[in-house]
């Protein structure tokens, strides 16, 4: 019986449009461009980061993000905040504590995530991120963080993520039961591929989880 739902951010609970359209801008590329790389890098199985080289080569990531910052200290740059949660985030969890299922934020994220996280007041029990950690999905020592921080057996932890690679997969090799939410340009392109049958679930959004699992509540 699941017991634990844990969650992925980026494209699961986090819209991030505004984040690569602030890329776009700062590339000097227009929004289309951005995302339409982006989805061929996620259609190709390339890094995200990738793109930033197509676009741009001899990129450095690293000190693009060092010089923002230095131009406009208080602005968001690649970070997000409480207008980037996808509206059904809010209501879906609290129905799924309704329902009385232990609730926990888990994914790859750099250190300013979790401060950003924490702000929204979500209905979890914990939050945690990549960085907090000192290891990243799809390691197994995340998903072996993600067990002991849940305080239950692999087969009672849910995994909600949007990419088969980095969710779904290792997730499911750890133990856990699975779902592969459908948004995003990995998310709708991996549900189509032939691992998603590997997901417990693959949902399009919150409603559709909450209407999944309120038929076998813990207990």
């Amino acid at each position: 019986m699941i017991r634990t739902l844990v969650f992925d951010v980026g494209e699961t609970l986090i819209d991030e449009t505004r984040i690569w359209s602030r890329w776009a801008d700062r590339l000097g590329v227009t929004r289309f461009t951005m995302l339409g790389v982006l989805g061929g890098m996620a259609a190709l199985d390339r890094s995200f980061t990738e793109a930033f080289e197509l676009l741009r080569p001899g990129f450095d990531l690293e000190a693009e993000q060092e010089a923002w910052k230095r131009e406009d200290p208080e602005g968001l740059r690649v970070n997000f905040d409480a207008a980037d949660l996808y509206p059904d985030v809010r209501p879906g969890l609290a129905a799924l504590r309704g329902l009385g299922y232990g609730l926990v934020i888990a994914g790859n994220q750099p250190p300013q995530a979790y401060d950003a996280l924490m702000a929204m007041d979500l209905p979890v029990d914990a939050v945690h991120t990549s960085d907090g950690w000192g290891v990243s999905k799809p390691d197994p020592a995340f998903f072996a963080e993600v067990v002991a921080v849940s305080g239950r057996e692999p087969g009672e932890i849910l995994y909600v993520g949007d990419r088969l690679d980095n969710d779904v997969l290792p997730a499911r090799k750890a133990g856990m039961r699975t779902a592969l939410i459908r948004r995003g340009p990995w998310g709708h392109l991996h549900a189509a591929r032939p691992e998603a049958a590997e997901a417990d679930h693959v949902v399009d959004g919150f409603a559709d989880l909450v209407a999944a699992l309120a038929a076998d509540p813990p207990r």
